[in-house]
């Protein structure tokens, strides 16, 4: 067997083949399904991309009724869950929450027939129903208060921001939050993905698929990028400040936070509907000024770093939008996970139709015939 070329992080080694997500970094192009994703945010609605990225077509309006009937009524978690979730630390991070309690969840749907579609479709169903209001539940606990339980005559997204204070959302709210969901649900095989897809080929549950890749995306370099974007825009304070603070990181070589992506070599096209997004809930109240920092630092980074490929990614404006909606800085990255887990299902369904388990090569770089030293001669 001949070995390929080793690329640290795998980069660009194909390590599946998938009809999920197309991205095309150089044009700035992302499709679900085929269609683009500017398309799907301008038209459709969360739940029907989720039904889209997981069964691979546009449902018919019986079949989108009824997924969404199935996902209203399992919103509810187990008492013995929520009495879990109040023993956690409170200055916990909720990614670790999270985590935690989506692998909890395996304990009660415990029964593994991978080969079943409806056993498929009930763990998907649970999986969208119930990871939103362990999100919200945390939120509230963490502080002393009781959940609150979800409202089944609200949708989706409007049902989630309703869950973390009690009050319901004005329709734009709602509706933008639902874009934010549709735009980060699938991104091919980034690194949660490709974790969940290796937690998949074990033929594990589909409860310890998305916990593994929750605690993926927890990181820095991935989902929580999002919540040092806010950390940073505050830290430079005013629009004066902007081109100081960035000659000052760039010239450390330190990472602006935002910017770069590891496939797109221009702006992220879900950044530019986030950035739109924001523009309308700024609109709508008396403007922020962060947001007005990100827009200098923008065209700050393209001046400097854009002929590098360098550009605003996803992450840069999503937590603006976020903190306008009352979500606290850190449940960005939870909100991501929110999202992200109808991708990570549909991967775990595409992979149980052709699984293989991953078990990649390595270059070993340790040395041979090493002699063992006895404790005393060392």
């Amino acid at each position: 067997m001949t070995l390929c070329e080793y690329k640290p992080g795998l980069e660009n080694i194909p390590a599946a083949q998938s009809s999920i997500s197309y991205v095309e970094g150089k044009q700035g192009i992302l499709e679900y399904r085929g269609i683009a994703i500017e398309e799907l945010a301008s038209k459709s609605n969360f739940i029907e991309t989720v039904y889209l990225l997981i069964w691979g077509e546009l449902p018919r309006k019986e079949e989108l009724d009824a997924f969404e009937h199935e996902i209203r009524f399992h919103r509810r978690i187990k008492y013995r869950i929520r009495d879990m979730m109040k023993c956690f630390p409170e200055t916990g991070h909720p990614m670790d929450a999270l985590q935690t309690s989506a692998a909890a969840l395996g304990l009660f749907y415990s029964r593994r027939a991978l080969d079943n579609p409806q056993y498929i479709r009930e763990a998907v169903v649970r999986l969208l129903a119930k990871i939103p209001t362990m999100v919200a539940a945390f939120k509230l606990m963490r502080k002393g208060h009781d959940p609150v339980q979800p409202r089944d005559d609200l949708g989706y997204s409007a049902n989630f921001l309703y869950m973390l204070n009690e009050q319901e959302p004005d329709p734009l709210a709602a509706h933008i939050f639902d874009v934010c969901l549709t735009l980060h649900a699938e991104h091919t095989i980034n690194a949660s993905t490709f974790s969940a897809m290796v937690t998949a080929s074990t033929l594990t549950d589909p409860y310890a698929v998305i916990a593994s890749a929750v605690g993926t995306l927890a990181g820095p370099l991935h989902g929580g990028a999002n919540e040092e974007v806010l950390t940073m825009l505050e830290e430079i304070g005013s629009v004066e400040n902007v081109r100081p603070y960035l000659e000052e990181r760039l010239q450390r070589k330190d990472k602006i936070m935002g910017f770069g992506h590891r496939v797109y070599k221009v702006k992220d096209p879900r950044a530019k509907i986030l950035q739109q997004l924001a523009e309308k809930l700024f609109e709508q109240s008396s403007g922020d000024k962060y947001y007005e920092i990100a827009v200098e630092l923008e065209q700050a980074v393209e001046e400097k770093l854009g002929q590098k490929g360098i550009y605003a990614n996803v992450d840069f404006y999503s937590g603006l939008v976020y903190r306008k909606l009352g979500i606290p800085t850190d449940l960005f990255t939870p909100v991501f996970a929110i999202a992200r887990v109808a991708g990570w299902l549909a991967h775990w369904k595409e992979q149980l139709a052709v699984n293989r388990i991953f078990r990649p090569t390595q270059e070993y770089m340790g040395t041979h015939n090493a002699s063992y030293i006895p404790i005393e001669k060392r």
